[in-house]
């Protein structure tokens, strides 16, 4: 294919974002029919890119390769199995968010599309990049728009948790800006089909690995850096809460997958102890302390943790079935959170509050609502039926194969995360009606009721049809984890020899 989809994918939205700001009008109606038009071309667009994928090849498809600093630094894209899938993601949750700030977002919505547009860009050149400082551009630019939607367009305290959200992951990702540097150093090259050839020596992988976990773990985000996470959801827009649970916790997922393993193998192999303690504590703490807490946004950001915790569990259990339920959990969370957060901006928008204790009855008043929100919380707990089930499942799989006891740990976070979300719908959807605003409720409206259909759709067809998913990843993860393997077994072969 001679056509450049890639950059398209990427600038498209960018392009809109620019009409949007040379349009002058005194009404944001043409902002708003202007971003949704732009954010479904893309969807559109990498649908496109999808069905022309050929999962059956092993490598980069689609390949784009420009020189950018002449004899340092190309720009380059391509996409896999692993990387597709979040493309795809992110170009459907984007129209979302638009028309869930539509009906939310009362002042500068215009400059408001355009952050989100803009951040779109950001997103899918992340997922897209095949030079690691072009990765490193497209991740650390998402911060800018990101920090603008939580500290203009926040609750009371956004400025406080805008500052801790941009301070937390952009300290983790100076040091992964010194081992880039290193590895040009090292290797001479900053493209990553190249480094994955040249391989890099042992005894500087250890520490180059943990550089990097130092922005991925607080992206993600891990215990005990998790901290920015409840605090930049309570604040942030319902728009900003989607969008940032959806695909901004995923980036470090997938740097897990294409840099951490795939530039450091030996490394990934000897840290991976550390990733499982970090991941159950994160499962099993913070699934307790969403039991605790009396602030919906809050309880659903600190769930989101502890599902975070199986992600890196999958990834690092190096099995298929771990690393394809990692990739699936992480497609899965990103419409499932999606769609809670649009659940708690929907009784936000309406009651001005997110307290639990102020809800009560709903059901009542509001029974399409009801329903919804009852599916998506059994879809979190993972029933099966459900995407979040497949994932959880395989994660449980693959990690049972290579330390049974942290699988069996990691169950108990299936019991707990239950009992949080059921506690959750019982105390808003169901009892008596204890609030008398809660009488004055009205239900979904059409556009409102095309967002949580199409997150349904996408939530139940997987859940019982995985396959369209694991298909496309399969092959890539196999390449991956054949790679791992030949790597660990040389490293075996040598210490044999010495």
């Amino acid at each position: 294919m001679n056509f450049p989809i890639l950059s398209s994918i990427i600038f498209l939205p960018l392009l809109g974002a620019f009409f949007i700001l040379i349009f002058k009008t005194s009404n944001d109606k043409s902002s708003k029919y202007i971003s949704i038009f732009t954010s479904l071309a893309n969807f559109v667009l990498c649908l496109f890119l999808w069905f022309s994928f050929d999962s059956s090849f092993s490598g980069f498809q689609f390949v784009e390769e420009k020189n950018w600093i002449s004899g340092y630094i190309k720009f380059k894209l391509g996409v896999d199995g692993i990387s597709i899938l979040f493309i795809v993601l992110t170009a459907f949750i984007t129209p979302i968010c638009i028309l869930s700030c539509i009906n939310s977002v009362k002042t500068r919505i215009k400059e408001f599309l355009i952050a989100i547009l803009i951040l779109e860009t950001f997103m899918i050149g992340v997922f897209c990049s095949l030079d690691l400082v072009i990765f490193y551009l497209f991740f650390e630019a998402g911060l800018i728009p990101m920090f603008l939607i939580i500290g203009i367009w926040g609750g009371s305290k956004r400025v406080y948790s805008a500052f801790k959200f941009f301070l937390f992951t952009l300290l983790g990702s100076v040091l992964m800006l010194v081992a880039i540097i290193a590895i040009y150093w090292i290797t001479g090259t900053t493209d990553v089909t190249e480094i994955y050839k040249i391989k890099i020596p042992i005894e500087y992988q250890y520490l180059l690995w943990l550089a990097f976990l130092s922005s991925f773990a607080v992206k993600l985000p891990m215990w005990p850096v998790h901290t920015w996470l409840p605090d930049a959801h309570v604040e942030a827009p319902t728009a900003g809460s989607v969008i940032l649970a959806a695909i901004l916790l995923k980036m470090a997922g997938y740097g897990f997958l294409r840099f951490s393993i795939g530039m450091f193998p030996v490394a990934s192999h000897f840290f991976t102890p550390l990733i499982f303690t970090l991941s159950i504590i994160a499962i099993i703490y913070t699934s307790l302390v969403a039991l605790m807490q009396d602030d919906m946004k809050k309880l659903i950001a600190y769930s989101s943790v502890a599902h975070m915790g199986y992600v890196t569990l999958g990834i690092f259990s190096f099995t298929k079935q771990g690393i394809e339920g990692g990739m699936f959990q992480m497609i899965s969370h990103g419409l499932i959170s999606a769609a809670l957060f649009l659940c708690v901006g929907f009784l936000y928008d309406r009651m001005n509050s997110r307290e639990i204790n102020k809800f009560g009855g709903v059901v009542n008043i509001l029974p399409k609502f009801s329903l919804i929100f009852i599916i998506f919380t059994l879809a979190a707990l993972g029933l099966p039926g459900t995407s979040g089930f497949v994932g959880e499942f395989l994660v449980l799989v693959g990690t049972f194969k290579v330390n049974y006891l942290a699988a069996i740990i990691a169950t108990i976070g299936v019991i707990l995360a239950a009992a949080y979300m059921l506690w959750l719908a019982k105390r808003v959807i169901f009892g008596e009606i204890t609030n008398e605003n809660v009488k004055k409720l009205k239900d979904l409206n059409i556009s409102q009721g095309i967002m949580f259909g199409s997150l349904i759709l996408t939530v139940i067809v997987f859940g019982f049809f995985p396959d369209p998913l694991i298909k496309t990843m399969s092959v890539s993860v196999n390449d991956l984890l054949t790679y791992y393997e030949s790597e660990i077994n040389n490293q075996i072969s040598m210490k044999i020899n010495e």
